[in-house]
Parts: structure tokens; C-alpha cells; sequence
């Protein structure tokens, strides 16, 4: 008899990912949410997966029960019945620490880039050999006689702790979930406890004096750009408009050249990660670099469009050290554009502890607009930061602006503009390309 997987909050991009991988391995997969629509439900709507709205009826004994972290018995029918009834369920983190030990696991963790990395090593594995991948942008494959299993190593709450893959990459450590983390030693705390975790092999990026400090019962290789310190080396950048070149060398031994259709240094680091474990993990280097010139990129990372002849990219970002190197990849692929850049704070916690340092940020940036901040479930707006308070701390002075008036952005030409956040930023994109579209009306 086939499992049945039901999924509390399938919408999820964690959840929903993972509800493609098991419905590609063969199993039924239903699931529920909220009606608001998440660009994460194409996929699972293209797939076939039943996407119902939350109600008790949802929840049978015999179904495999998959819950999101964000639902509780106070503000989900599904769980309270669930635990009314003693029928178990399993949070997301919990299934994937117990699954993935049927594969030759290798995660990806850190504070910035553990999506990117993900995309980019289940691309070049799965294009290499028989590849079961999740990736944090809500992408999942599944294969019933896959070896390897790629996924996303989330740190939040220490999601990670039922993780014991074979492999991982952690690309940085840095301040964030400042609602769950008190400070940048318990964030250390959490990944040192997990690196303690990796059997084979883990690959550190070595120009972060957090993860220098890290400890593990597998061999440590670290990567980066400097020679002294580092396993892995990436050197002879050469940075253009249509990509990311350079080579790589390992203790002295070049391994040759490497190119990405991807832009900014941080993508070269990404990149290096995954040479870097691979070729640990006894890969052919040759297939490595070839399939690396054709990742095409994970969703809301750096995602590009033109609409009437303006480009308009969209990034997930939403700390201030993912807004430096999503400019940096702005400018790298369009130096001659003014950069624009239109930005949504996500969470009043966040925004509160990194107020000077989002400013900073943005001021990489020609010019800044803000989107009111985008406030999470799990905290009270006290009032105690207004979106206000960081445009006047950006040296540019930023305008604030709303999702039913965009017009300000107008005011630009040959411009780029670079819409970021981790909320509904993407309301306030839509709200200016409909501007765009009806400019090109009126004018024909």
C-alpha cells in the first residue's frame, strides 16, 4: 500500500519542495495552507499535488503527517486536532533527519547562500549522477534510486540538529534571527554543534573568523580567495558581463579553470564550495566543470526580467550582508546602469538590531527607495522602529514609498532596478512593472 504524505503548510518553500521530492519518488503527496497565493504552489500545481485549504477532515491516522514550523495548536485546526486525537506528525527538520540517512547526504549551511550553493550543487551532481535534492527556493527532485541526497541545512531555532550528512558546506556565520539567536556566540554555538554532526568531510569558507573557530570529528578543508590558510583557492578572477571566470587550486595543485554564467564574488566562493567538495567526494572534475557553465540560478536569487526595455531583478535578500553582494552582482553584470535599489526590511527584530548596517549596505547603492517593514507572526510591532528611521540613516536619503504608488521610480534613466526583501516586496515589483506596461499602452 502507498504512504500518504500530508503536508500542514505545504506551501512553504522547505515543505513544498520536499512534498515534490517524495510525490517524483512515487508516493502520494497532498497538502494544505492559506489561500494566498506563494510562488512556491506552481510547482506543486504543475506536479498535481492536491494544495487544500487548512480543516481538520485533512488529518486521517493512517496518513504520514508533515507539519511547517509555523503552526501551532493555537493557530492551526490541523495541529490541534492532530494533538487532540494523539495522531502524530513529524515538523519538517525532524522527517528530513531521519530520511536522508537511506543516501549519501550533503548539506549546505550558513547564515548567506545556502540556497544559491544548494542550486548549484544539485545541478552539477544531478547532472553527473543520480541526484534527490532540496533546495530552499521551494525546488525538490526526487528519485527512488538516487544515491545522493542534496539539501538546504537550515540553522533557525537549530533546525539543523537532526542532520548528520556525510558532507557539508557552511559558507558564513553571521548575526540574524535575532528573534530566536541572542547574540553572535549562540549563532556559533548552534553551527559548531552541527559541524560536530558531518561524518566525511566539511568545507568551510576560510576568510570568516567565525567558522575558523569551528571544531569537527571530520576533516575540515577550507576555501576562499587567500592562499595562506585556505585547502582550496580560488584566484585569476575574471569578472564580466556575461559571467564569473577563475581557477582553483587545491594545496598547491592547480585544478584548473572554472566558469559561472553567475555574478559577484560571493558566487565564485559558492562555486569553489561545491569544486571543493566534490572533487572530495572523488567526482570527475571534468563533469564538474562542465555542468557548472549551465547552472541557470534558484528562484528569487538574482532573477531577472525586462519589461518595456527596463531591467528589473528580484532577490531574496534581506540582510545587509546579502544586499552587498546582491549590488556587487548588479554592478559586475551592468556597470554602465545606475542601480536602484528598492528594499523591504523583514522583521521589526531585525531591523531594530542591524539598523546602521542596513544602512550601510544600501548605500552601495545609486539610489534607495523603502517598502514599509514587513512584520513576521511570531513578534508584536511595539512601535519601536519605523521604516523612516533607516532612510534617514542612508547617506542618499531614501524615499519610502507605496506598493499602490510607485511612481517615484520612474524618475531614472538607463537604470537597473534591484528589488530585495524576504516579505511581499515582490507586491511593490508587480505594482511597477503593471506602471511600465501601461507606459508602453499609452504611448502606442
Amino acid at each position: 500500500m502507498t504512504k500518504i504524505y500530508h503536508f500542514i503548510g505545504i506551501k512553504g518553500s522547505g515543505m513544498s519542495a520536499l512534498a515534490l521530492m517524495l510525490h517524483q519518488m512515487g508516493h502520494k503527496v497532498q497538502g494544505s495552507d492559506v489561500d494566498k497565493y506563494y510562488f512556491t504552489q506552481r510547482g506543486l500545481e504543475q506536479a498535481g499535488i492536491s494544495i487544500l485549504p487548512f480543516d481538520e477532515k485533512n488529518i486521517q491516522p493512517d496518513y504520514e503527517i508533515i507539519a511547517g514550523n509555523a503552526f501551532r495548536p493555537d493557530n492551526n485546526v490541523e495541529i490541534a486536532y492532530a494533538d487532540a486525537n494523539g495522531i502524530g506528525y513529524k515538523r519538517y527538520h525532524e522527517f528530513l533527519g531521519s530520511f536522508m540517512r537511506d543516501f549519501v547526504s550533503l548539506g549546505v549551511a550558513g547564515a548567506h547562500g545556502k540556497t544559491s550553493t544548494t542550486g548549484i550543487l544539485s545541478h552539477v551532481l544531478s547532472n553527473i549522477t543520480d541526484t534527490s535534492y532540496l533546495i530552499g527556493d521551494g525546488t525538490g527532485r526526487g528519485s527512488a534510486n538516487a544515491k545522493y541526497f542534496v539539501f538546504e541545512s537550515d540553522e533557525y531555532e537549530r533546525h539543523f540538529m537532526p542532520y548528520h550528512p556525510e558532507y557539508s558546506i557552511i559558507t558564513n556565520i553571521d548575526f540574524d534571527h535575532p528573534d530566536y539567536f541572542t547574540s553572535l556566540e549562540d549563532v556559533f554555538n548552534a553551527f559548531n554543534d552541527y559541524a560536530k554532526q558531518i561524518t566525511k568531510g566539511l568545507f568551510i569558507y576560510g576568510e570568516d573568523e567565525q567558522l575558523r573557530r569551528i571544531t569537527s570529528n571530520a576533516p575540515i578543508y577550507y576555501y576562499g580567495f587567500k592562499e595562506e590558510g585556505n585547502d582550496f583557492v580560488a584566484h585569476d578572477l575574471l569578472r564580466s558581463t556575461s559571467g564569473s571566470g577563475f581557477k582553483v587550486s587545491f594545496r598547491g595543485q592547480e585544478l584548473g579553470e572554472f566558469q559561472i554564467p553567475s555574478f559577484g564574488r560571493h558566487n565564485i566562493m559558492n562555486a569553489t564550495a561545491v569544486i571543493g567538495l566534490l572533487y572530495t567526494a572523488g567526482l570527475d572534475l571534468n563533469l564538474v566543470r562542465e555542468h557548472l557553465k549551465t547552472f541557470g540560478g534558484v528562484k528569487r536569487r538574482f532573477t531577472e526580467k525586462i519589461v518595456n526595455e527596463t531591467v528589473i531583478i528580484d532577490d531574496f535578500a534581506h540582510h545587509p550582508t546579502e544586499i552587498i553582494a546582491t549590488l556587487d552582482a548588479a554592478r559586475q553584470k551592468y556597470p554602465s546602469k545606475e542601480i536602484v535599489a528598492i528594499f523591504q526590511p523583514h522583521t521589526f527584530t531585525r531591523t531594530i538590531a542591524l539598523l546602521d548596517e542596513f544602512a550601510e549596505a544600501l548605500n552601495q547603492a545609486d539610489s534607495v527607495y523603502l517598502a514599509q517593514i514587513y512584520g513576521s507572526a511570531r513578534e508584536v510591532d511595539n512601535g519601536d522602529v519605523k521604516v523612516e528611521d533607516l532612510a534617514e540613516k542612508i547617506v542618499k536619503r531614501a524615499k519610502v514609498i507605496d506598493a499602490d504608488n510607485v511612481s517615484p521610480l520612474l524618475d531614472h534613466d538607463n537604470a537597473v532596478y534591484v528589488f530585495m526583501g524576504a516579505g511581499d516586496i515582490q507586491t511593490y515589483e508587480y505594482s511597477f512593472e503593471r506602471l511600465l506596461s501601461n507606459l508602453t499602452s499609452n504611448v502606442q
